[in-house]
């Protein structure tokens, strides 16, 4: 087949694809938006809109400390106690009162109740080991990182309900770090003025 031979077929399959090509929208549609009444409104002036601005500024930072500072309740220097099948450890218990087991033991263990007035703590973690180690026919080895009930310390919750004071400070810190953020790209972008004191010959 000449080329001159394919150009129905490609005629042919152009009026095809064209033919089930959607309409597009005509340019002399297309209607400019009124925005002469319109009105530019700076955020300091939507208490709303501020407080929930400030709200979640005050939710990150929190957040993001905790993050920093706190020792998850199942890291290793947290283990209270471990319990054992045959020299194996099935389960683990913390000192703020959580487990981990292993698929058997939480399978023979079941839905384990806990008592009422332990809500948590090494005492929980103890209550727990027990009732583990029966349930699976196993032994409660005590670490060298348990701690007394006394000792334990929960864990502060944050609180969400900020006075005006703390949310009017919030959105100044918040304004001031975008500030900051504005003018450091823009150092960013800047171009020196000064030559650094090299030229480059452009008639050789």
């Amino acid at each position: 087949m000449t080329p001159a031979d394919a150009l129905p077929v490609a005629g042919a399959e152009a009026s095809t694809a064209a033919g089930n090509a959607k309409p597009g929208i005509p340019v002399s549609a297309v209607k400019a938006l009124d925005i002469s009444g319109l009105k530019i409104m700076s955020v300091q002036d939507n208490p709303e809109l501020r407080d929930l601005m400030a709200t979640s500024w005050l939710r990150m930072q929190a957040a993001n400390s905790t993050i920093a500072t706190d020792v998850p309740d199942n890291a290793p220097q947290n283990i209270y106690a471990t319990v054992k099948v045959n020299g194996k450890v099935v389960a683990t218990l913390y000192n703020g009162g959580p487990s981990a087991m292993t698929n058997e033991a939480a399978g023979r263990v079941g839905d384990l109740q806990d008592p009422p007035g332990l809500n948590g703590g090494p005492d929980l973690a103890q209550w727990r080991a027990e009732r583990i180690a029966k349930a699976v026919g196993g032994t409660v080895e005590k670490a060298s990182t348990a701690i007394a009930q006394s000792a334990w310390k929960p864990r502060q919750t944050t609180s969400t309900d900020y006075t005006r004071a703390q949310l009017d400070a919030a959105f100044e810190a918040m304004m001031a770090e975008r500030q900051t953020a504005i003018a450091q790209r823009s150092a960013g972008y800047s171009t020196p003025h000064e030559s650094s004191g090299g030229y480059t010959d452009f008639n050789a």
